[in-house]
């Protein structure tokens, strides 16, 4: 499924650390110039201007796919809106009527494998808590579906590695839901780092947390969420800081935070976290999460000739970048509809996604090695996850 021109090896080292991506920002979409000027290729033109968008399936009706999954998929040109998967006959019935899908396109989850036999569905996006993430994207390679699934790709390595397997013995393709790859500022802030536009990065600061009030109370549940808000918020502050600098980190070290409510609310999962990762150069990376106490949501890279910084950094929309020359002036996008627009354009055109599989097995490792500073307080190596792009680049 990879480009026969680059090697495996330079595809993994490159889609791994975020390099690379096109810049998707300015053309409108919805017109076959948009798409051309979007990077997309010949098979997603033909698709668009044929009408035959890929069929998505969402699995789990929660608050995500509630209030953007499914308003995206009302915007994007490539893929839309075919099916669903929930156990809420209640949620069913408004979503059936809502988006007008037939009864043969919604599942329940002992049903879910019947969605096999239905061709109208293309993509099964799975957004269900991280603990559940590996059974269900296992089943939907097992139904011969390619997948989407949201962020962080599982709760352990392992897990991640299973999916991996399944997904590659159907031979379809997994993306994970990294939807600010698709974002112009952060593309801009991998464009600004990973170019030394105003010289090497140095430092890089990221902050991301709320404080939970149990309105989902799943997020506390270390069975189905696998952690606290490390796993949950932590992973865009990884995420930002490894596209910015264009390398991965040699080492972390980590604290964690105080915990206000360790016989309640945070009796199962931590408070918050803190961590610094290391990088080869001597640049270092603090970053904060917590779901004890509303953090900026910022990222922030100091370089030898100035700095450059996203506040807000993380949300669905009003990101807002500068940098010491300035402000960035970058529109904001449908995030979440260029994501699985972007995905569809690679099912089409039979091309890599930038944000696969091996890239969540890579975070996830980082955060375990994370947890694994906090609990030991002592500084963990990284090399493992630098030996999982190896691995991958033999196959």
């Amino acid at each position: 499924m990879h480009p026969s021109s680059a090697s495996r090896r330079e595809f993994m080292r490159t889609f791994s650390l975020g390099l690379g991506a096109a810049v998707l920002g300015g053309p409108v979409l919805g017109q076959v110039g948009g798409l051309e000027a979007a990077g997309y290729g010949p098979a997603s033109r033909e698709a668009w201007q044929s009408g035959r968008k890929l069929g998505v399936a969402l699995v789990g009706l929660g608050k995500y796919s509630a209030g953007q999954l499914a308003p995206a998929l009302q915007q994007t040109q490539l893929c839309r809106l075919a099916g669903i998967v929930t156990g809420t006959p209640a949620k069913a019935a408004q979503w059936k009527e809502q988006y007008r899908l037939p009864e043969a396109n919604i599942y329940d989850y002992k049903t879910f494998d019947r969605i096999a036999d239905n061709p109208a569905i293309d993509i099964v996006y799975v957004v269900l808590p991280v603990g559940l993430h590996a059974e269900y994207v296992e089943r939907a390679a097992r139904a011969g579906k390619h997948v989407i699934c949201e962020k962080p790709m599982a709760a352990t390595a392992d897990e991640c590695r299973r999916m991996l397997a399944a997904m590659q013995k159907a031979g379809k393709m997994l993306s994970i839901g990294y939807r600010l790859h698709f974002e112009p500022h952060h593309q801009e802030m991998m464009r600004l780092g990973q170019q030394q536009v105003l010289g090497p990065v140095q430092k890089l600061t990221a902050d991301n947390g709320f404080r939970f009030t149990n309105d989902t109370p799943w997020r506390v549940d270390r069975e189905l969420a696998g952690g606290g808000p490390l796993l949950d918020m932590g992973i865009y502050c990884v995420q930002g800081a490894l596209y910015t600098k264009g390398a991965l980190p040699v080492s972390v070290t980590a604290q964690l935070a105080p915990n206000p409510d360790p016989k309640g609310l945070f009796k199962e999962v931590e408070a918050g976290v803190s961590w610094q990762m290391q990088f080869a150069d001597g640049a270092v990376a603090e970053c904060r999460t917590s779901y004890a106490e509303n953090l900026s949501s910022r990222l922030r890279a100091d370089t030898a000739r100035g700095w450059m910084e996203l506040q807000p950094a993380f949300g669905y929309g009003g990101l807002r970048g500068r940098t010491s020359q300035g402000p960035m002036n970058l529109t904001n996008v449908p995030q979440q509809a260029r994501q699985m627009d972007d995905f569809a354009d690679c099912i089409l055109n039979n091309k890599s996604t930038r944000v696969p599989g091996e890239m969540g097995l890579r975070d996830v490792q980082l955060l375990q090695a994370i947890y694994r500073a906090a609990e030991t307080g002592q500084k963990v190596s990284t090399k493992d996850v630098v030996a999982v792009l190896d691995k991958a680049s033999s196959r």
